[in-house]
């Protein structure tokens, strides 16, 4: 595997310079932050990145103060005390996307985020204290105890609530084979997780840079100079 200066030099030319992609590069994760989001909050974006899945996302957006309302502010213990026809009412509520099974998730989440503030004190810590050198890890928890955020939406919603992490987009992942990474060029195996996970530790420790920023920048690294491929890490 070469060094990651090589990938960051690419993703320069693409964007137009050091400064051009120092603008595209988010700041540093703040794990206080996340460590102290509220339950709710933290349900609220579990909904938003199931609901996204499928779906456009301007359409989930601009119906999201809709969303907010129709499940309660999105309360982890009333929802989680919330009878069966509560749930149903739901699937005819015209202020939100009338899907049946995402409307249950919802349930189910609620059910998992009170869990996670039973055992850890809040979702939110537990979610800031997982280590990042094993987010594979993380995304299996996701995949096991929650509902309908294993792959894309469970990775894109650790990204969205602040939590310090790479994303395996397809640009992300084509950026990994041309480092040299020999993994499938489909969906990423058991062994293929573990030799990414590797891969951005051994790019952290080389450095310094938070998974967040090296996971973009390997997106931004990938194509011609000035080409948006639509596909990059969010």
């Amino acid at each position: 595997m070469g060094s990651f200066a090589e990938i960051r030099e690419r993703a320069e030319k693409r964007k137009g310079g050091a400064g051009g992609l120092s603008v595209l590069l988010k700041p540093r994760p703040e794990l206080e932050v996340l460590r102290s989001m509220p339950d709710d909050r933290v349900l609220s974006e579990m909904t938003r990145y199931v609901f996204y899945a499928g779906f456009v996302r301007n359409v989930i957006d601009s119906k999201w103060p809709g969303f907010e309302a129709a499940f309660s502010g999105f309360d982890a213990g009333f929802l989680n005390l919330a009878p069966d026809d509560y749930w149903h009412d739901l699937t005819s509520d015209q202020r939100i996307v009338r899907n049946g099974a995402k409307i249950m998730s919802v349930r189910a989440n609620a059910q998992f985020v009170r869990q996670l503030a039973d055992e850890h004190g809040s979702a939110g810590r537990f979610l800031a204290d997982w280590p990042p050198e094993d987010h594979i890890g993380l995304l299996a928890v996701l995949d096991k105890r929650a509902d309908r955020l294993g792959g894309m939406s469970g990775q894109y919603f650790l990204r969205a609530i602040g939590r310090d992490s790479f994303v395996m987009s397809h640009d992300v992942l084509v950026c990994l084979r041309l480092a040299g990474l020999p993994i499938s060029e489909t969906k990423p195996t058991k062994k293929d997780l573990r030799l990414i996970q590797d891969q951005f530790n051994a790019w952290a420790a080389e450095t310094g840079l938070p998974y967040t920023h090296l996971s973009r920048i390997c997106a931004f690294s990938v194509g011609m100079p000035g080409e948006e491929t639509g596909e990059e890490d969010h």
